[in-house]
This record gives structure tokens, C-alpha cells and sequence, in this order.
């Protein structure tokens, strides 16, 4: 029987993490008490003064037209002062393209780069998405895995393997979704001083920039190796920092020729952002950082609190993460071991059994490439993940 469904969208798996927070709402609303680790979002509301500026902007007739497909001037040019402010990365506003959140911007650089068949270096574990979008637009995923002997932290040698002649890209997270590792400016250096030896694309998504802990910094791979601008494109939001997941405001910065051809292709796909949710960016964008850094004092303490809990539970070893709002544990101590009758030999059954029987839903390291382990997000209420981490211990111990 002929497939109803192209083999193209047919390939594509769902977002894993959207799914298991979709099941754990739907539990929660059928009266189940489920505390839900999976999505990557901040419990905290958007702060007062970007909402605000959505309402001014909501009242405006001008933000009721279309406006250019590319991005607001007033945005791409807050986008350009804040690259700037935050990385010390000299752009300009032909060098940017407003797109609808993150994963918009991750579709829309490997749309524009990849031919059939160009392979992408991925080190793993990695976001769900990434995959996905290589192969959408018919590249080649090639993992490099890095597991928590090595911090998560992929290395030059590991790529410098992995390397063909059909390599075209590396994409680079740090700080890492799903892990929370970060590199450090050397092994940065010697990252990006590896991609410009072989011509390498170097894609960087940097949305966690702001999320780092105990006086980490995460450098932009440009400012690092100021001569691999004209081969990179930077991925970001206002997301993560700014607790904004639902605005859908993303970008891609890069050469003016990958923007400009970028650009043709959200013309045709969406047209514009939302010209609320730009507006309001523009507000988080220009207004400080204070928000953003009692948000992450909030986030620092959970950090401590959940890896200081994950690792009391025989069999479970969780590095600390310096970045992000995820702790990646190894549950490959717990594999094979009797829990309550029945026998988990996957991180996916195990992450079932544990949804079924504490009835607190995480992320199974097989979304990420990385058999063998959990993600757990700590942006989420600190009696919540109290309570949840407390329930896997009980399960586990």
C-alpha cells in the first residue's frame, strides 16, 4: 500500500520532550499528582516590563500589518547592540535574520547550508531536534558521543575521527542542551582553530548563553576565532534567558549571503514574526539583566539541590552542570536491577517505570542520542523538585 505520508515527514520523529511533558499534563488533568522534568522551560512568567511592551505594541496599528519578512529593523538592530553587549561579537543588522523561535532558526541554517548527502558532526547527547532537521533538509547526521567520563565535552581528536570528505558542518551547544556542560575558551579555541584548518561550518547555538554557574563563561566561537565568523552562523532567543518560550522569537547571525538566501526562504515559509513578540523582544533585549540573574539564582540553587540528590541513589552518577537548567545523569547502575517487580534494560523503560510507579515524568537518553541515561530540567518550582527527585529516590533505592 502506497504511504499517505511522504517519506520525508514520514522519517521525522516526534520531539521526545515535548511528548513526554504532553503526557505528564494530560496525566496531571486526568487528577494524577505527576511532576514533569521534561520540557526545557522557565516556571517563571515573562517580566513585567516586556509584557508591558507587548500591550503598548498590541495597541499600535502598525504592529497589525505585515512588516519585512526578515525581521523588524528596530529588532534585528537591538539583536546587533546586544551580541555586542553580551559576546563581544561585532555584527551587523544584514547579518541577521528574525526567525520563529530557536528551532525555526535551527531549520532554517541547515535548509540554507546542506546538500544531500553533506554530513553534520553532532556531538551527542544532543537536542532532539537537531537530527531531525539535518536529515529534513538531507544532510547526514554524524554522532560523536561523549559520556559523562569526559564531562559530556566532546573533543577535537573525537571529531578529527569522525571527519570525512563529505563533512560540511559541526553543530556546537555549549552551553549543552540536553547535559549542561560547557567548554572551556581553550578547548573553544581549539574547536573552532580545527573547523577553519578543514572548512568546516561551524554552527553555534548559543539560547543558554546567560544560564552559567560558579563564574563559568561560555564565549562565542567567533570572538574566539575571529576568523571563522565568515564560516559560522549563530543560533539564539529569547527563550531561555528572558522566560519567553511561548513568544516564538529567534534568530540566526551569519555571513550576509547565508542571511540574504535564509531570508528568501522564510519569505515564502512564514512571512514575519509576529510583530507583538517582536516588540516585546526588543524591550528584553535593551532593558538589563536583572530579571535574568534572580531567575538564575533560582536556577543555581535547583542545580545544586537536584544533582546533590540524584547523587545519593545507588547507581545513579550525575556531573554537575555548569550551564542550562538540565542535569543528565548515568542510570547505567540502575539497568537490570529489580524495581518493583519488574526490570528496566533501557533508560526508556526505566524512564516509563518510573512515570508509572512515582509518577514524576523525565526524558529517556535515548531522545538525545545517549542510551543509558535521564534528563531532568530544574527550571521548575523548588518544592516540585524536591519532591519529585525524593519520589525517584524512594523508587530506586
Amino acid at each position: 500500500m502506497v504511504s499517505r505520508i511522504s517519506a520525508r515527514i514520514g522519517a521525522i520523529s516526534e520531539s521526545a520532550t515535548l511528548a513526554v511533558d504532553a503526557k505528564a499534563k494530560a496525566l496531571k488533568a486526568a487528577g494524577r499528582p505527576v511532576i514533569g522534568f521534561g520540557a526545557g522551560e522557565p516556571d517563571f512568567p515573562t517580566p513585567d516590563y516586556i509584557v508591558e511592551a507587548a500591550v503598548e505594541a498590541a495597541r499600535d496599528p502598525k504592529n497589525h500589518r505585515y512588516s519585512p519578512a526578515g525581521g523588524l529593523p528596530d529588532l534585528k538592530q537591538a539583536i546587533v547592540d546586544k551580541t555586542k553587549r553580551d559576546s563581544g561579537y561585532e555584527i551587523e543588522a544584514a547579518q541577521v535574520l528574525v526567525t520563529n523561535g530557536g528551532k525555526h532558526a535551527v531549520y532554517n541554517t541547515f535548509a540554507t547550508l546542506l546538500d544531500p548527502g553533506d554530513e553534520v558532526l553532532l556531538p551527542a547527547p544532543y537536542w532532539t531536534t537537531y537530527p531531525e532537521t539535518i536529515k529534513l533538509a538531507g544532510g547526514v547526521p554524524v554522532e560523536v558521543l561523549a559520556d559523562e567520563t569526559q564531562n559530556y565535552l566532546v573533543t577535537v581528536e573525537q571529531l578529527e575521527a569522525a571527519r570525512t570528505d563529505k563533512t560540511k558542518a559541526l553543530l556546537f551547544c555549549s552551553p549543552s542542551n540536553p547535559t549542561g556542560a560547557v567548554e572551556t575558551p581553550e578547548a573553544i579555541e581549539a574547536i573552532g582553530r580545527w573547523a577553519l584548518e578543514h572548512d568546516i561550518w561551524v554552527i553555534t547555538d548559543e539560547i543558554y548563553e546567560h544560564l552559567t554557574y560558579g563564574g563559568t563563561k561560555a564565549p562565542s566561537i567567533p570572538v574566539v576565532v575571529p576568523e571563522l565568523a565568515d564560516r559560522t552562523v549563530v543560533l539564539n532567543g529569547v527563550a531561555k534567558t528572558y522566560a519567553m518560550t511561548g513568544w516564538r522569537v529567534g534568530w540566526m547571525i551569519g555571513p550576509k549571503d547565508v542571511i540574504k538566501a535564509a531570508a528568501n526562504l522564510q519569505s515564502h515559509q512564514t512571512s514575519n514574526v509576529c510583530n507583538i513578540a517582536q516588540r516585546a523582544a526588543i524591550a528584553a533585549l535593551s532593558g538589563d539583566l536583572t530579571a535574568v540573574e534572580e531567575m538564575k539564582k533560582a536556577f543555581d540553587r535547583r542545580r545544586k539541590t537536584m544533582v546533590g540528590m540524584l547523587n545519593e541513589i545507588p547507581g545513579v552518577e550525575c556531573p554537575e552542570p555548569t550551564g542550562a537548567f538540565y542535569a543528565y545523569p548515568s542510570v547505567k547502575g540502575v539497568l537490570g536491577k529489580e524495581i518493583n517487580g519488574r526490570t528496566a534494560t533501557t533508560s526508556t523503560e526505566l524512564a516509563e517505570i518510573i512515570l508509572e510507579d512515582a509518577e514524576v515524568a523525565v526524558v529517556p537518553g535515548e531522545a538525545f542520542g545517549a542510551p543509558g541515561y535521564l534528563r531532568l530540567s530544574y527550571a521548575l518550582g523548588d518544592d516540585d523538585l524536591v519532591e519529585g527527585v525524593s519520589r525517584i529516590q524512594k523508587l530506586l533505592s
